[in-house]
């Protein structure tokens, strides 16, 4: 008899939820679309609830402490608005335009990190990405001598007695920083075809750093604008098109290992500038692709490259955040390697010393974990 009950109280508190939904489908003329599913499907405890259920009709089957606080009535509002209290962003999530772009997920927040700081990915139009800009000659200047110092400071060792193990490359090649261009001020101004003012300037410091570290380093420096351009292409399409640079390298050179996509940030000073015992210096951040089969390990890797630069340079790293086809590209080619990262580095605002304050502790934090994941002795 109480079995029936029972029965009975969840089919009344089914039809009554489900009247209420169709309710609020027809008011709101809110489509239930399959991004909603897998939405309701990531977001709910849907295994806790079927325990508690099972539970509340048998509390013998099920152990109280096998199953974790849940609130019953959380969830449901969750589900039916698809609003999550604790994410601020969910209550205009559907009301702001391209407001799913912001929708990146923080695996591991650094020092002043959270939803506000959140890195967004939109491409300029390729017709802007290929305008001439000119440059700030003063920021080559100080770029040269800086690296002509490093040089002399230096004495390169190729451990890896000449294999190329690290290969970087840049699917948004045209990404440039305001300081290094003339009559530029805002973000959208922050693009160059000009590779010694632009994100591939970055490479090549990180290349120069790599290898004074003793880790054979390929750096490739297509201009990715100039090449989209030529076959009918968009920005949209930059991952497609430096999958083939990826495929190409792998193909021909077995001993690659890691592959680094080097970008640039479009948030601005205050948000990408932190200063660590006086020196300024481009903050970074890792992203991975939640849609490649390799997003476990590819996250792994960005975790504990992110702890050991904060181990040495506290505030250094913004974090580690993921992104699924729904916020942008979701694989970024990490399916080519199970030691892939997109690391952006720095924003618009940073100039020529914070970047190279940046790539010289990244390249010494990196060098360090070659060496103690890779098995080889320094010589």
């Amino acid at each position: 008899m109480k079995n029936i009950y029972i029965i009975i109280n969840i089919t009344v508190i089914f039809f009554s939820l489900s009247f209420l939904l169709i309710a609020l489908i027809t008011i709101s003329s809110y489509k239930i679309t399959p991004e909603f599913i897998n939405s309701y499907n990531q977001n709910t405890n849907e295994c806790k609830i079927c325990l508690l259920l099972i539970k509340d009709a048998n509390k013998n089957l099920i152990d109280d402490n096998t199953i974790e606080s849940i609130s019953l009535t959380e969830e449901s509002f969750k589900v039916i608005t698809s609003i999550d209290i604790e994410d601020p962003r969910t209550f205009l999530g559907r009301e702001l335009p391209a407001f799913h772009f912001f929708d990146t997920k923080i695996q591991v927040a650094g020092i002043g990190t959270d939803y506000t700081t959140l890195p967004n990915e939109s491409p300029p139009p390729i017709e802007e990405v290929l305008k001439e800009r000119q440059i700030n000659e003063t920021e080559i200047t100080k770029q040269e001598k800086t690296t002509k110092k490093e040089q002399d400071n230096n004495s390169i060792k190729k451990t890896t007695q000449g294999r190329k193990v690290v290969y970087l490359y840049h699917s948004h090649s045209w990404e440039a920083f305001l300081p290094s261009l003339k009559n530029a001020e805002v973000p959208d101004e922050a693009t160059s075809t000009d590779e010694n003012v632009n994100i591939i300037s970055v490479g090549s410091k990180l290349k120069q750093a790599l290898e004074e570290k003793g880790i054979g380093t390929d750096h490739n420096k297509t201009n990715v604008a100039k090449e989209l351009s030529k076959r009918g292409w968009n920005t949209n399409q930059s991952y497609q098109y430096s999958r083939g640079l990826v495929t190409d390298v792998l193909s021909s050179n077995k001993d690659i290992n890691y592959l680094i996509d080097i970008h640039r940030d479009s948030l601005r000073k205050k948000n990408t500038t932190v200063n660590i015992k006086n020196k300024s210096y481009a903050r970074l951040f890792f992203i991975i692709g939640e849609d490649s089969k390799n997003f476990e390990k590819n996250l792994k890797l960005s975790k504990e490259l992110h702890e050991a630069i904060e181990k040495v340079y506290p505030g250094l790293s913004k974090g580690v955040f993921s992104k699924n086809k729904t916020m942008g590209n979701g694989v970024y080619n990490q399916d080519l390697s199970e030691n892939a990262i997109l690391l952006e580095v720095g924003g618009v605002d940073n100039n020529t010393d914070e970047l190279n304050n940046t790539i010289q502790a990244f390249a010494e934090v990196f060098s360090q974990y070659y060496w103690k994941t890779s098995g080889a002795k320094e010589i």
